[in-house]
């Protein structure tokens, strides 16, 4: 039988880091834990877990791929690895499954399944998170944090990019693609997630996290998230400019720009709804969808700054 492993990886996490131990104990022949630099007593508890702790170089700047690449290099003689993030519990049996069908489809990098989030209702920010995480199984062309990975597949393409501080996972599966690879999810309950997310302030700051990912893994793969940077710019910088250019000149040229948003709100709870959401949910989310092209921009743009300025990549936190 092919020897599973886990990498868990956290700064922070408290009471959901115990939850993730708890969830991974006796289930893999490794369990390591990578902490990167915190301060709440997530250490110890990793260690009376019986996990191997590796705590990262903290003179760098921390980011979800460098604690990767350190918790696959910890392990021995790797060969499935299931990395999971340290706010998510692993659903009991998703490991046997994922294993299988990486045994059955020796083609395959990585598998990946459904994430869900814990307290969904808790917040609109948590429900629109939720619905992030429900994708489509079958073959995908990325997925997050949490998956089983081949360490063949892994080592061929040098595991993750270390200065990429969002969608590093994305930048990962696109080059396991371009490797030729291919990447599948499987219709499976895989983690359970606790966004713990709350707040206006802090949905907006994970939009700007995401927008620096669009730009920065973007600027690696000019072909990928293509769409989502072109929305960015129409929706966050380009209407704003016609609005606020145009209203001297013409007061139909900001209600042009006003009804393109509007029209993209509908047209986005539309989308919502069709893909299963109540009316009144699809509403809601579609408010903070329309919106989120302004921190995206900001994402983006901070992402530019400091590639011109050859400044260091640092990781955006939200919670």
């Amino acid at each position: 039988m092919t020897a599973v492993d886990v990498v868990l990886i956290g700064r922070n996490e408290g009471a959901r880091l115990v939850a993730a131990l708890d969830s991974v104990r006796g289930r893999a022949r490794q369990v390591v834990y990578v902490d990167s630099g915190s301060t709440d007593g997530s250490v110890a508890a990793a260690e009376a877990a019986g996990a191997l702790v590796v705590p990262l170089d903290m003179t760098t700047p921390f980011t979800a791929a460098r604690a990767r690449n350190a918790g696959f290099a910890a392990l021995s003689d790797p060969q499935y690895v299931m990395f999971v993030d340290g706010d998510c519990m692993l659903v009991a049996g998703f490991l046997d499954r994922a294993r299988a069908h990486l045994d059955a489809h020796p083609e395959l990098a990585m598998v990946t399944g459904w994430r869900s989030e814990i307290h969904r209702d808790a917040s609109l920010y948590n429900q629109l998170t939720d619905f992030e995480w429900r994708r489509p199984a079958g073959p995908i062309l990325a997925c997050g944090g949490d998956m089983m990975v081949r360490a063949e597949a892994f080592s061929a393409v040098s595991g993750f990019d270390p200065t990429v501080i969002a969608a590093e996972d994305d930048e990962f599966c696109t080059r396991l693609h371009k490797a030729g690879w291919g990447l599948e999810r499987i219709p499976e309950e895989m983690t359970r997630h606790d966004a713990d997310m709350h707040s206006f302030g802090q949905w907006w700051t994970r939009a700007v996290r995401t927008g620096h990912g669009f730009a920065q893994v973007g600027h690696l793969h000019p072909e990928y998230f293509r769409k989502e940077r072109k929305r960015v710019l129409v929706y966050g910088l380009a209407l704003p400019l016609v609005i606020l250019a145009g209203a001297p000149v013409h007061w139909s040229l900001p209600l042009l720009g006003l009804t393109a948003y509007a029209l993209n709100y509908l047209r986005t709870a539309r989308g919502l709804e069709g893909e299963g959401l109540p009316r009144a949910e699809a509403l809601r989310h579609s408010v903070l969808l329309t919106l989120s092209k302004f921190p995206n921009l900001i994402g983006m743009v901070t992402y530019r700054v400091r590639h011109a300025r050859r400044a260091q990549m640092r990781i955006i936190e939200y919670k």
